[in-house]
C-alpha cells in the first residue's frame, strides 16, 4: 500500500457511549482487509472510565470473520496475567487466526492497577520478564522444567505450539531504557506507544538502535513501528475538539491529544506521518478514535498513498 512503510490500523475497540458495536467493527475489519491494510490491532483496558473490549476476545472474534488481516496486540499488560494462560490462549489464537498473530506486550503506564489483580507492583518488572520467559519456553519446548521466583513448573507440557514457528512475533512497547533492553533481548520488534511524541519516539529509537548494536543484532532485521493517533479533517479545531475528548476519557488527560495526535487535512497529516517515519518507523498503526470507518476511507484514499 505505501511502498516500504508497512501500514497498520486500530480496530475500534472503544466507545465514547454505551459499548463498541459489533456490526460496525465487522464492517470496519472487512472494509480494512478489502483495502489492503496490513494488519489490526488491540490495546488493553481492563479498567477504565471509558467502554473498551478485552483485546484477545476482540482478536479471536476478528480472526473468525477475517482471513488476510494480521492481527496485533499494543500491548498486552502480560504482568497482571498467569504467562501459562497467556502461552495457551495466544498459541490457541494463533491456530484460529490460521497463523496471522503479532503480540505486542508492555509493562503498562499505571502501576497502581497491580493491586487490583492481587499482585504488587514493585517486583513488576522483573514477573513482566520471568512471565515473558516461561511463554516462550512453553510455546517451543517438548517439555518444560522452570525455577523462577515468581512461576514453577515441573516437567510440564503445553500442546499445540503456537501455528507460526518458533512462535508469534513479539513486539515490545516501553520508554525506559530498561524496557527497551528487554525488548532486545526477548523481543522480533518494538511499537512506539501513541501517548508519545514523535520526539520521543525518534529518541527511544535511536537508543534502541544502539543496544541492538551492542547485542550484535541487526537493527535493519528488527522492525520498528509507532501507533499514532490520527484524525483527517480540513477543520482541525473540530478534530481537535473530538480526540481532545476521547484522550480525556481514556487517558484523562484531553490535553495529551495536542502534544502527541497527528490531525488536519490530508496533506498536513502526511507531513506529520512523514516525520514519524524518517524518526524510524518502519510501520505506522494509523489509530482514529472517530467515526472510524469514515476515517479509514480518508487515510486509506487520501494520505497512506502520499507517504
Amino acid at each position: 500500500m505505501a511502498g516500504k512503510v508497512e501500514i497498520g490500523a486500530a480496530i475500534p475497540q472503544t466507545a465514547l457511549a454505551g459499548a463498541p458495536d459489533p456490526r460496525a467493527i465487522r464492517a470496519w475489519l472487512a472494509r480494512a482487509e478489502a483495502l489492503g491494510v496490513g494488519s489490526a490491532w488491540v490495546v488493553e483496558q481492563i479498567l477504565g472510565s471509558i467502554p473498551s473490549l478485552e483485546p484477545v476476545t476482540l482478536l479471536t472474534w476478528a480472526a473468525a470473520v477475517t482471513e488476510r488481516l494480521r492481527l496485533g496486540s499494543a500491548v498486552l499488560l502480560t504482568a497482571l496475567r498467569s504467562p501459562v494462560h497467556v502461552a495457551k490462549s495466544l498459541a490457541s489464537l494463533d491456530h484460529l487466526s490460521g497463523g496471522r498473530l503479532d503480540v505486542g506486550v508492555g509493562l503498562g503506564g499505571n502501576p497502581r492497577i497491580y493491586p487490583a489483580f492481587g499482585l504488587v507492583a514493585g517486583a513488576r518488572a522483573e514477573r513482566f520478564a520471568e512471565g515473558l520467559r516461561l511463554v516462550r519456553r512453553l510455546w517451543t519446548e517438548e517439555r518444560v522444567t522452570f525455577e523462577g521466583r515468581f512461576f514453577q513448573l515441573r516437567n510440564a507440557s503445553m500442546q499445540p505450539k503456537p501455528l507460526q514457528k518458533p512462535h508469534p512475533p513479539l513486539w515490545f512497547g516501553g520508554h525506559h531504557p530498561n524496557a527497551l533492553r528487554r525488548a532486545v533481548e526477548l523481543g522480533q520488534g518494538f511499537m512506539g506507544a501513541g501517548s508519545v511524541s514523535t520526539a520521543t519516539f525518534v529518541e527511544e529509537v535511536r537508543i534502541l538502535r544502539g543496544l541492538l548494536k551492542d547485542a550484535g543484532r541487526d537493527p535493519a532485521a528488527f522492525p520498528v513501528g509507532k501507533r499514532v493517533y490520527i484524525a483527517v479533517d480540513a477543520d482541525r479545531g473540530r478534530a481537535g475538539r473530538r480526540l481532545g475528548e476521547w484522550f480525556g476519557a481514556f487517558y484523562g488527560r484531553p490535553e495529551l491529544a495536542a502534544e502527541v495526535a497527528v490531525w488536519g487535512d490530508a496533506p498536513e497529516c502526511v507531513d506529520r506521518l512523514r516525520e514519524i517515519v524518517a524518526g524510524g518507523a518502519g510501520m505506522l498503526m494509523l489509530n482514529p478514535v472517530f467515526d472510524e470507518l469514515a476515517q479509514l476511507e480518508q487515510l486509506v484514499s487520501r494520505v497512506v498513498p502520499k507517504l
